[in-house]
């Protein structure tokens, strides 16, 4: 059940057995994709770094682990599936020109890019960016604390599942990992879908 506004977010326990570490988000997703693939059940996973991980406020100075449900996303790219557990980008993020993110984590390396999104609320955060040389420049400046937004060249949803066909295919990274270059892209949040351990 995903997370209601002012409710506690997982709970303490110990790690499960069947977890596998992720020290970054593409190893998270590498865990993930062949699960989901073959439809089964994705082990839990102890972040111990990434986006998600920051996201979820991983230190790896905890004297307890806490177990948190986590939500999802999917992509369908021209007519490919994939899954990411952090984000999705299409293009350069905060760069002059137009890209897109889909938000799973609030981080995106070191910027706060979507400052309100949260793993495990049932929704997306995304980000269409059409942007200036110097509109991108002073957005990157103030995205380490989440203050780029709002902004006039920056078009944000906060949604379940969405669908945009680009004027030209834009190269795509999910969770830092560069996959190729797609033109259409539908993202969806799968609630619930991961437990991940900080």
């Amino acid at each position: 059940m995903t997370i209601e506004k002012g409710e506690d977010w997982g709970a303490p326990g110990p790690v499960p057995d069947d977890a596998i570490v992720a020290p970054t988000d593409a190893v998270a997703r590498a865990i993930v994709e062949p699960a989901r693939r073959a439809q089964r059940a994705i082990p839990p996973l102890v972040l111990r770094g990434g986006d998600l991980a920051r996201t979820c406020g991983a230190t790896g100075r905890r004297e307890e682990t806490r177990l948190l449900p986590c939500d999802l996303g999917a992509a369908l790219l021209d007519g490919r599936l994939f899954w990411f557990v952090s984000s999705l980008v299409a293009g350069e993020a905060l760069r002059r020109g137009h890209s897109f993110a889909a938000m799973n984590a609030a981080w995106l390396g070191d910027w706060n890019l979507a400052p309100k999104a949260h793993p495990n609320d049932g929704l997306l955060d995304t980000l269409e960016m059409r942007l200036s040389m110097g509109q991108a420049r002073e957005a990157r400046k103030r995205a380490r604390l989440g203050d780029h937004l709002p902004h006039p060249g920056i078009t944000v949803h906060r949604t379940a599942a969405i669908q945009l066909e680009l004027p030209k295919a834009l190269p795509v990274r999910l969770d830092g990992e560069h996959i190729g270059s797609f033109r259409t892209i539908s993202v969806r949040c799968e609630p619930d879908a991961l437990t991940v351990v900080v």
